[in-house]
């Protein structure tokens, strides 16, 4: 598994959601599974059913973040320096024959924001903004085909 850059914050909101599943998550899941063992038969009970499935996805997300942890690299700020895209940068962009400006994070889709769309420094597009700045253009292979984007503005 390749290393996986994170900000200080999004480690650290990580770790908090980590240790929250692994003791209060587990703890409230066993408790309804319980409750729904003891309304009687297993095979026609919705509420242990479900409770197992929570159970399951939330085992799913303890792994997924316990093996990103395990191989993190805690990116620090400054990620804009000299207005050159780097992993952590907020990059507004406009694709050749559009007018319209799209905003993206280059980063691990655990650093995602509410505002922004996360493209990783791994794809054919966040490799191809590496290291550029705002005002150049760079070409990148999508599945589609090869695309163009203007670089508008480069913001942390």
């Amino acid at each position: 598994m390749s290393e996986t850059e994170l900000s200080r914050d999004a480690y650290e909101r990580l770790r908090t959601e980590l240790e929250d599943l692994t003791t209060r998550g587990r703890v409230e899941v066993a408790q309804r599974i319980e409750a729904a063992r003891a309304l009687g038969d297993l095979s026609e009970n919705g509420d242990y059913h479900a409770a197992k499935d929570d159970q399951g996805k939330m085992e799913a997300r303890i792994r997924q973040i316990d093996a990103l942890l395990r191989n993190v690299s805690i990116v620090e700020a400054a990620p804009t320096q000299g207005g050159v895209i780097a992993t952590g940068s907020v990059v507004s962009l406009r694709y050749e024959g559009d007018d319209d400006v799209e905003k993206y994070l280059i980063g691990s889709i655990e650093e995602r924001r509410d505002d922004v769309s996360v493209v990783s420094p791994g794809s054919p597009l966040g490799k191809a903004l590496l290291g550029h700045r705002a005002g150049e253009s760079v070409s990148y292979e999508a599945p589609s085909g090869s695309l163009t984007v203007e670089i508008v503005e480069v913001g942390g």
